[in-house]
């Protein structure tokens, strides 16, 4: 398999509605963290985190994102596809859909906001398919969250990236928000860095 940098415009990304579960199974089964959170770290409550199985997890994802579903109204994320094949995926929203990420403290320190502000959208998770990874499947994905939350009426886009130091490794399980580096070439700002590690970066339309 070819290692070549795939750049954002040689990809295919689609609203979840309107691929199918298969595909976007595709991707979160070729990964460890990731199949086992299946995106529902911010979107329900600890306990309800602590206890349910990774099957469970993924019922709730298959109905969030209306996969084969393309009238649906809403969806929660966006599939990107390479020469046909499922290689990433973005979870996008509007911000006041993951009650966990309201009650984090991490992303408030130092701002006075409307967290529940319906107006504002997130992205909180960047994952790419296993063989694809280090390609640029990530900024393509981080690009296209901002079209897509502009369309469907948002009024700002955040993120919550890491910052990546060279020779200091960030396990996958920290980088699930993506990195500053990829927010910041699709055209985000930094608005705040509530910590030595952590940014919060915005888009406001």
């Amino acid at each position: 398999m070819s290692d070549a940098p795939i750049p954002p415009e040689a990809l295919d990304v689609r609203p979840a509605n309107e691929a199918s579960w298969d595909d976007l199974q595709a991707v979160f089964g070729t990964t460890d963290y990731p199949g086992r959170c299946q995106c529902q770290r911010y979107k329900v409550p600890e306990h309800d985190w602590a206890s349910a199985t990774p099957e469970e997890r993924a019922a709730r994802l298959r109905e969030q994102t209306r996969c084969e579903t393309p009238d649906a109204d809403a969806t929660t994320g966006l599939l990107a596809y390479f020469d046909g094949t499922p290689v990433g995926w973005a979870a996008v929203e509007p911000r006041a859909a993951y009650p966990r990420l309201l009650r984090t403290r991490v992303p408030w320190t130092g701002r006075k906001e409307d967290r529940a502000d319906p107006g504002v959208w997130a992205v909180t998770c960047l994952l790419t398919r296993r063989g694809f990874r280090r390609r640029g499947i990530t900024y393509g994905l981080a690009r296209a969250t901002i079209p897509y939350a502009r369309t469907h009426g948002a009024r700002a886009l955040e993120a919550y990236p890491m910052i990546t130091t060279p020779g200091v490794e960030i396990t996958w399980g920290e980088l699930h928000v993506g990195s500053r580096e990829v927010f910041a070439e699709a055209g985000f700002v930094e608005v705040s860095r509530p910590t030595l590690r952590r940014v919060v970066m915005r888009v406001d339309f």
